[in-house]
């Protein structure tokens, strides 16, 4: 499985997560990343010196567009979710069913209701989705 080393976190995990720290949290971010591609941003602050408003206007727009960004998973629930993906599980007993549903309502901060149904469609699939997002 896992190489533990006292408190380190795996690579893999380590990896995960600074693509997922780096993810746009709203509009804001996108467009410097955008201006920082094309050198905008650095000819901008040329011409308008250091202190040009930039930081402010990403802060802005990224407040009023912000996207919907869940939070990090733990590297446990990391580990939980790349063991459910990696063996293709399609099966889940009631309490990995109520694991997952806690794993869902703390990384998109809303509550769902964890039907049989449900739980396939909107709870293991979205988090399967957060997953995969930053691989």
């Amino acid at each position: 499985m896992k190489d533990f080393k006292g408190d380190k976190l795996s690579k893999e995990y380590k990896e995960w997560k600074k693509k997922h720290a780096e993810a746009s949290e709203g509009l804001g971010d996108t467009v410097e990343k955008i201006t920082k591609a094309t050198g905008i941003k650095k000819a901008v602050k040329f011409l308008a010196g250091e202190d040009c408003g930039c930081d402010e206007r990403k802060e802005k727009l990224n407040q009023v567009f912000r996207y919907k960004k869940p939070e990090c998973l733990t590297e446990e629930e990391f580990d939980l979710i790349k063991m459910a993906v990696d063996t293709k599980k399609n099966k889940f007993t009631p309490d990995e069913q109520e694991t997952y549903k806690i794993i869902y309502e703390r990384i998109f901060k809303t509550k769902v209701e964890c039907t049989p149904c449900s739980f396939a469609k909107v709870v293991y699939k979205d988090l399967v989705a957060v997953y995969n997002q930053y691989l």
